[in-house]
């Protein structure tokens, strides 16, 4: 997969055995991130595919992930759901944490909508509260665009002016506050893990002007900017980072307990969100 002159034709193969399986057509993707699978009890199903029998798909090792395409409705909106996504951390290459983003694409999404768990490193962001992203800060060690690059899959240097679209952050800020939802705008810095950043780093992704600091998104980002895929994230702060005496201990399970009580006002955002769309 990380010579780019095949990556085209896995994907190819990907896009043949999936619709093998359906041929369901998504309007809408929807990466669903640690602790945030139960916005998929919303979807009326027409198919699952688990993620291990789909050619060149990676296989999700994360707890919470359930590792598998759902295809179906969300409020009547015909969507794609990854139900568990790849990280860097896991072992994959960037290549391969982002090709079910590829996939997505050319099986005929016009929106991907991706979520997060996020640690907050701004004194105004606290656990529980939703951020829509609307710049990143890529401290990854790899890049998914690294290598030789193929047109039939996007530019060899992509813009990042107009990665995240104001209108739409505005419009979910809109919906929040009509729902009584603490949200904001922020800035998301990505780092590799799989360690939880020292306090150090985290006073670094702070002083770098970032609001919010995780290990996901940004590859998924870089991908769907170079095909011309719009994207909207939204992000859900799981611990408070900064400032450094607020800090705590914080576990995987700490993380999914946070999200998973925040998944009902992120469910409320994206289906309201998809009405306006």
């Amino acid at each position: 997969m990380d010579n780019h002159p095949l990556l085209y034709d896995k994907i190819q193969e990907a896009i043949a055995f999936i619709r093998s399986q359906t041929k369901f057509t998504p309007r809408f993707g929807i990466i669903l991130g640690t602790g945030l699978g139960n916005l998929t009890d919303e979807i009326e199903v027409a198919v699952e595919i688990p993620y291990g029998e789909i050619p060149h798909f990676p296989v999700s090792t994360v707890q919470s992930h359930q590792g598998k395409l759902i295809f179906g409705t969300l409020d009547g909106h015909p969507i794609v759901a990854m139900a568990g996504r790849f990280h860097y951390y896991e072992g994959y290459s960037m290549k391969q944490v982002t090709f079910p983003v590829r996939v997505l694409k050319f099986l005929g999404i016009e929106r991907l909508i991706i979520s997060n768990a996020a640690g907050s490193v701004s004194q105004h962001i606290f656990m529980g509260d939703l951020v829509f992203i609307k710049d990143h800060i890529n401290l990854h060690a790899e890049n998914p665009l690294r290598g030789e690059n193929d047109e039939r899959l996007g530019p060899r240097f992509p813009d990042m002016l107009h990665t995240y679209e104001r209108r739409l952050n505005a419009k979910a800020l809109e919906i929040a506050r009509r729902h009584g939802i603490p949200a904001h705008e922020g800035i998301y810095l990505g780092l590799q893990g799989p360690n939880l950043e020292t306090p150090a780093e985290y006073t670094m992704a702070h002083r770098l002007g970032a609001d919010l600091v995780g290990m996901s998104t940004i590859p998924e980002v870089l991908v769907a900017r170079h095909m011309e895929l719009p994207v909207f994230v939204i992000s859900v702060a799981t611990n408070k980072c900064y400032p450094i005496e607020e800090i705590q201990e914080t576990t995987v399970e700490d993380v999914i307990a946070a999200a998973e009580e925040a998944e009902p006002r992120m469910r409320t955002i994206v289906k309201e969100l998809l009405d306006f769309l």
